[in-house]
């Protein structure tokens, strides 16, 4: 994938280029710097450096590698904390902006980042990322290269304490209420989809679906859960996962409709009517009953939101061999990841991305953190891949794209 976040020591990734956060004299500085120069071997990598001389904060330059794995070294000074007020920000962004622009004229094919100024110069490390998402976005939007974002341990990647804490209630949130639901059967992805179009349950489909206005009316509940309801109503947030009241879809069903006794219980009629099929079809009619493939699906959302290929692909953090894949085989079966990515690029409401997800096969469950963090951001519109990937990778959970 163009964009990705991993956890090792920046000397030994293997990039064409790996970027420095060097001391702006031509010394040998703490942190990343020292380690690097080690790495490269210290004097060959000193006496270029020296060549160069002093470097302002906010620039960039270049030098060979030497031991390193990568082709080149590109090193950038960055700014120390002074409490915000002095431009610091800015010279972080011109950092990255100028390191990227170098790789693009080096024409380096991949380029490995570490957090600049959130180590020994103190750049709030959850600012920093912010920075970093934001230059990295951008310039991938112009170019093609892949970015890699290397994080050496744990405590020097961090996101805001607000929205790390927004997350884990959503997610606490989502759990709780998949614990209380004995009393439903839960209504899978493909089962709700086809539910949501059929005429005659449209009233089970209100009363247990998300609204288009992200808001959500639940069913009856006990009243041990009635205060999760009541904490979602005021957030107005869109939840994924619903239950189905059966007792009132089986009331929904005519007289007409019962089965015969000697056919089983109505049992069978509530199924087909959730999939949106006919229980008397025969196994060819079911086929030829069978909706549009994930490919079909996603060119003509693709064509109904008016962006062109480029941009979609992009906002996907999906490689441009892919995309071109994707666009010559009508049977394409995409990985989970690479499809939620398009559903987030095309930033699809929560009903079109389940309804895109169902034709690749594939389900969101409220068991799952990945696919809880996935439907916080989607209910609250948010769609930047850049983001929502730098939280995937907080929770130890894999990266959107391909």
């Amino acid at each position: 994938m163009p964009f990705t976040i991993i956890r090792n020591d920046i000397t030994k990734v293997k990039a064409d280029a790996i970027v420095n956060t060097a001391n702006p004299l031509p010394v040998v500085g703490g942190g990343t710097d020292s380690a690097i120069y080690e790495a490269a071997g210290k004097e060959k990598l000193l006496r270029a450096r020296q060549a160069i001389g002093p470097i302002a904060r906010g620039e960039a330059v270049h030098t060979p590698a030497f031991k390193l794995k990568a082709k080149y070294i590109i090193h950038t000074v960055g700014p120390v904390w002074q409490g915000g007020h002095h431009g610091e920000a800015e010279t972080l962004a011109s950092c990255y902006r100028n390191c990227l622009r170098i790789a693009d004229e080096l024409k380096c094919e991949s380029v490995a980042f570490p957090l600049i100024s959130t180590g020994v110069y103190d750049f709030p490390r959850d600012r920093g990322l912010s920075v970093a998402l934001s230059e990295i976005s951008a310039f991938l939007m112009e170019h093609e290269m892949k970015v890699i974002l290397v994080v050496f341990d744990p405590d020097s990647f961090r996101l805001s304490e607000h929205l790390v804490g927004e997350i884990d209630q959503f997610i606490d949130d989502l759990g709780a209420e998949a614990a209380s639901q004995k009393e439903y059967r839960p209504l899978g992805v493909e089962e709700r989809l086809n539910l949501r179009n059929d005429a005659t349950q449209r009233s089970v489909y209100a009363r247990n679906l998300p609204k288009a206005q992200d808001t959500f009316t639940a069913p009856s509940v006990p009243a041990e859960r009635a205060s999760l309801h009541s904490r979602r109503l005021r957030k107005n947030i869109e939840v994924p996962f619903a239950a189905v009241d059966r007792e009132q879809m089986e009331d929904d069903l005519s007289p007409g409709e019962a089965a015969p006794e000697d056919n089983g219980t109505r049992e069978t009629q509530i199924t087909a009517r959730m999939l949106g099929i006919s229980a008397e079809m025969s196994l060819d009619e079911l086929i030829t009953h069978k909706s549009d493939s994930f490919q079909t699906r996603l060119l003509q959302l693709i064509d109904q939101s008016g962006m062109d290929d480029v941009t979609v692909y992009k906002r996907a953090n999906i490689d441009r061999k892919l995309f071109s894949s994707i666009r010559c085989k009508k049977n394409y079966r995409p990985k989970k990841l690479t499809a939620v990515a398009f559903a987030i690029a095309l930033r699809l409401d929560m009903p079109t991305m389940t309804d895109l997800l169902s034709r690749a096969g594939i389900a969101l469950s409220p068991s799952s953190t990945f696919d809880l963090i996935i439907s916080y951001f989607v209910s609250r519109r948010f769609y930047d891949i850049y983001e929502i990937n730098a939280v995937l990778f907080k929770y130890g959970e894999p990266l959107l794209g391909q």
